[in-house]
């Protein structure tokens, strides 16, 4: 089953420095009908206008995944990390016992876009850690991308890929016009489907800029760009 939810469905949330659409129950934003998608806790679409962004504040026991679509976001932790996030990178935040950071537009001329997804560990009490991959645009383009993948027994990622500690994964992908790839989907999971940008049908339902998919039930998935390129991110979830 394929349940899609157009853009405009999205919750909206708009401050003199923030825009965001938030995917789920978040914040001062509660639906007891959308709290959650299997592990995946909150999916936010924030842009952040120059100069601005959320002052040091804390987390604890999540996986917090940062995927930077335009411009460049600064980032600071109580762990001592200081960095920035630019289009091409992903960063990897595991809050597990408690951790404090900041989030900033480090332009003081052009927005910020980027998708937050917070994701519930499998186990608690973890160490907080962190950490962050480049992957070249190449990469991505007409193809499925692993960025972040689930830790293995040795506690590594594949492919330089950041490593969550759930056995969930999350592609990118970049489809040109006509392009399309497949993803096999065991019966027992599900898959959460959101287009950056363009057009794309997954098994025929079609998706635009902002839409998203929740997927269950559905063991094989073909994605198909429509007459624009797609830009999208897919999360294979238990």
């Amino acid at each position: 089953m394929i349940q899609v939810i157009p853009s405009n469905k999205r919750y909206h949330f708009e401050t003199d420095w923030l825009s965001t659409y938030w995917h789920f129950s978040f914040d001062h934003y509660h639906d007891p009908a959308n709290v959650s998608f299997g592990p995946l806790r909150v999916f936010n679409n924030d842009i952040i206008r120059p100069a601005g962004g959320f002052p040091m504040h804390g987390h604890r026991e999540m996986e917090i995944v940062t995927y930077v679509i335009e411009g460049e976001l600064e980032h600071r932790d109580s762990m001592g990390n200081v960095g920035q996030i630019r289009p091409g990178e992903i960063q990897r935040m595991s809050a597990g016992t408690g951790v404090r950071h900041s989030e900033y537009n480090a332009s003081e001329e052009k927005p910020l876009h980027l998708i937050q997804l917070w994701i519930l560990p499998a186990v608690k009490g973890l160490e907080p850690s962190w950490e962050q991959h480049r992957f070249p645009l190449e990469a991505r383009t007409g193809k499925l991308l692993a960025v972040a993948v689930p830790v293995d027994a040795a506690g590594k990622a594949e492919n330089g890929a950041v490593h969550i500690h759930q056995d969930a994964s999350i592609y990118t992908s970049l489809l040109k016009p006509g392009q399309s790839v497949a993803h096999a989907l065991d019966r027992d999971r599900r898959a959460y489907l959101f287009v950056i940008s363009g057009e794309l049908a997954v098994n025929g339902e079609k998706l635009g800029a902002g839409d998203q998919a929740r997927i269950i039930e559905t063991e094989a998935l073909k994605l198909a760009a429509g007459s624009k390129a797609a830009d999208f991110l897919l999360i294979d979830l238990p």
